[in-house]
């Protein structure tokens, strides 16, 4: 349990404040760069494990330290898949949306020239009506 005269962490709910970003010794940085840049990149670490993490890359075994660039590896690797997928998905969609909406206007369109069709012909016909009334009309007062 947490002592409650201490004041609670950095970035906790408590403070408000965001928590502070990993820090590391220029040594570590010139020592490990490649780990230092999967560390700080890292999605599933929060600011404490990333610092953790900074802490004890001078002390981590060549071994340990090969472990963990493979995983960091492996999860960028990944997350990058994912978001590839979810960006080929997402385009997808787009056109699928882009189709959708393409097909809808030329419904419209169609049932907008139908309609024009059968507005003209109805008007039509009832000239053609007309002009037989008006024929019949002249021949019976012939």
């Amino acid at each position: 349990m947490a002592d409650p005269s201490s004041p609670p962490p950095s970035g906790s709910p408590a403070t408000g404040n965001p928590p502070a970003p990993a820090k590391t010794t220029d040594v570590v940085s010139q020592k490990f760069p490649e780990l230092v840049a999967l560390i700080k990149g890292s999605e599933s670490m929060n600011d404490e494990e990333r610092q953790y993490w900074m802490n004890i890359l001078p002390i981590m075994t060549p071994e340990q330290l090969a472990s963990l660039k493979d995983i960091l590896d492996n999860e960028k690797k990944q997350l990058k898949a994912i978001d590839e997928k979810y960006s080929h998905e997402m385009e997808k969609l787009g056109q699928t949306e882009f189709i959708r909406k393409a097909e809808e206007e030329r419904q419209a369109k169609r049932q907008n020239r139908q309609s024009a069709e059968q507005a003209h012909k109805a008007e039509e016909e009832r000239k053609a009506e007309n002009i037989l009334q008006e024929i019949e009309h002249t021949d019976g007062q012939q």
